[in-house]
């Protein structure tokens, strides 16, 4: 039997490179180099077929240890609540008034780039502050 090696999370969405690089913005991920033959992303997009232009855009963790992020166009807005969402971990070790302090301090620096502040979620102890990105997928600060 084999075993998984990698695995890359795939985002449908009505606009592929502006979610992506909202994505780059919150991670710290990296646009990848664009295909061989081609000097920039731009370039090789214009090679398409004009149907396939613009639908769908990849970021990469620069640093090698996280999935890389896919975002394809889709026909369809989204609906419903995400069945799967990504928490986004910057409170992590964290308890209390300091967790909430580095999740309030996360948020503050999304908001300008898109993201919209739903719900804090916070006991005393433990928390997390529930969003979405510009698209309306969404995801926690935990």
């Amino acid at each position: 039997m084999s075993s998984v090696k990698q695995v890359q999370i795939t985002f449908d969405c009505a606009e592929p490179e502006r979610v992506a690089r909202f994505w780059c913005e919150v991670l710290g991920y990296v646009v990848p180099p664009p295909p061989e033959g081609f000097d920039s992303w731009d370039e090789f997009d214009r090679a398409q077929p004009p149907e396939r232009r613009g639908s769908a855009f990849a970021v990469t963790d620069p640093t090698g240890v996280g999935p890389r992020l896919f975002f394809q166009r889709v026909p369809e807005g989204k609906v419903a609540k995400n069945r799967v969402h990504l928490d986004v971990r910057v409170g992590t070790g964290l308890v209390g008034e300091e967790r909430l302090a580095a999740l309030e301090a996360e948020c503050a620096r999304l908001l300008p780039l898109g993201a919209k502040r739903l719900e804090l979620l916070y006991d005393g102890h433990d928390s997390c502050i529930v969003m979405q990105d510009i698209e309306g997928n969404e995801f926690c600060l935990d």
